[in-house]
């Protein structure tokens, strides 16, 4: 891969009483260098900002070049945001992985959809998955320089042949060995797993495992933890791909095959390592274990615990924000993904003992993806459409933030769907306000606390998009 230019690094905001504020930086203004050197990435800008003497070359709004020298502690920070992580660009994927989420939606959308990234700077700084397969030289190099630890990779087997026949890349089969240099080099991974059924499940899955358990060794395993995951497969995947939805049947196999294998582990290790995602718990409808099993959440990102998680973070929202009654009484609606109806209706029953509060949960499949069991964040505004139009919605619309993402614009009307659609086209053609729920205390705050004038006023089904206070 040829060497990515590096650009000015685009400033988006100062934070208030920070060093940067007080110097006089400006949203818009770019940081071009930190003591002669050009960052490529916000790691190289937190550990060139990391000495004591800054000399800083900066761009301007109207395209003038500053040299502005800084004294600091060593570990105060500028209190600059970016635009981007990546001021050299990013560093797209070079498989071609059939299950791969880019390639199974439709064309004509917004194209930061379509950006399929195996950048291990992303990986480091948010958990992101890469695979390994397009790194030079050079950037090893770097990991182990900078210490970049941990990453999160995308596994998926071990066996070489295995591995290559999933991603499409001949280079993939090289995974024992990377390993193995991680394990040199005393740095960690977290590896995920995503199961095919018929590809890479039963003795291949067993294979897989075992192997990556063989590097939780010592002080500082190279392997951290390991999730398994279901295939995610939607309506707009190649027909020609090879693959096939998880069953009822297959789930509760590879439940009863790792929990096996967990078992073994615990014995071993003092940890489970190998870790389930809620989701197979939910398409084999059986309960998710219990909070303790989770040990300290080392897979959330993958889903592992998360609905445990939530459950509990509800109930301390509950104790500290959810109030006996409400005036005036209020109906809301709730949307979720079906894949957690069974196990959010606790949530739902406790809300509805408020008096005056009456909360709906609507769990909705997705109709665009043609999923008959949809987690919460894949909804869009057209199944949003499709399967709340009829319905009797009440005073506003709980809508968790997890199915949306900001319009370029940045405005809060703009934020969309991943089908494109903005949440003031679904208030409007709902006709119905839109409370957006970012977490647990978002929700509760938003069913027991202050509604907005407009609301007090008249508690009637007004197309509308507020954040609760």
């Amino acid at each position: 891969m040829a060497a990515l230019a590096i650009r000015p690094a685009c400033i988006t905001r100062v934070l208030p009483g920070s060093i940067a504020e007080e110097i006089g930086f400006e949203p818009g203004d770019s940081l071009v260098a930190i003591n002669g050197q050009k960052p490529r990435d916000l790691i190289d800008y937190r550990f060139l900002c990391a000495d004591e003497d800054l000399a800083l070359e900066v761009l301007d709004q109207r395209g003038k070049t500053h040299h502005i020298d800084i004294e600091k502690d060593i570990d105060d920070d500028l209190g600059l945001e970016f635009e981007t992580a990546l001021f050299d660009g990013l560093m797209q994927c070079n498989n071609a992985c059939p299950f791969c989420f880019i390639d199974q939606q439709p064309p004509g959308k917004r194209g930061t959809l379509y950006l399929k990234d195996d950048d291990y700077r992303l990986s480091f700084l948010y958990g992101s998955y890469l695979t390994l397969t397009n790194l030079l030289p050079q950037e090893w190099e770097r990991i182990a320089q900078l210490r970049l630890s941990p990453l999160y990779v995308s596994v998926h087997a071990t066996e070489p042949e295995v591995r290559s026949r999933l991603l499409k890349n001949a280079r993939a089969g090289q995974i024992l060995d990377q390993l193995a240099w991680f394990q040199q080099q005393r740095l960690q991974i977290h590896a995920q797993v995503v199961v095919c059924p018929g590809i890479n499940d039963g003795d291949h899955l067993e294979t897989t495992l075992r192997d990556l358990a063989r590097f939780h060794r010592g002080e500082t395993p190279a392997v951290a933890s390991a999730a398994v995951v279901p295939v995610g497969l939607t309506r707009f995947r190649p027909q020609d791909d090879e693959l096939t939805p998880v069953t009822q049947a297959q789930a509760r196999q590879v439940i009863a095959q790792v929990q096996a294998l967990q078992n073994e582990l615990r014995q071993q290790f003092g940890t489970n390592f190998v870790w389930l995602a809620d989701e197979w718990f939910l398409i084999a409808k059986q309960e998710v274990p219990a909070e303790s099993h989770y040990e300290d959440y080392p897979q959330l990102g993958n889903g592992v615990g998360s609905i445990r998680q939530f459950l509990k973070a509800f109930e301390q929202s509950a104790e500290d924000y959810l109030p006996e009654a409400v005036s005036p009484p209020r109906t809301l609606t709730w949307v979720v993904g079906n894949a957690v109806e069974h196990a959010f209706e606790p949530i739902v029953d406790r809300l509805n003992q408020v008096k005056g509060l009456t909360v709906h949960l609507a769990a909705l499949a997705s109709d665009y993806w043609g999923r008959d069991m949809t987690v919460t964040g894949l909804l869009t505004g057209h199944d949003l459409l499709l399967g709340l139009r009829h319905r009797n919605l009440g005073d506003a619309l709980l809508l968790p933030t997890v199915m949306l993402k900001p319009s370029d614009s940045g405005d809060p009307q703009d934020t969309l769907f991943l089908d494109d659609m903005s949440v003031a086209t679904v208030s409007q053609q709902l006709n119905c306000s839109v409370l957006p729920v970012d977490d647990t205390d978002a929700l509760v705050k938003a069913c027991g606390g202050e509604l907005p004038a407009h609301q007090l006023a008249a508690l009637q089904p007004a197309a509308g998009y507020w954040t609760p206070s």
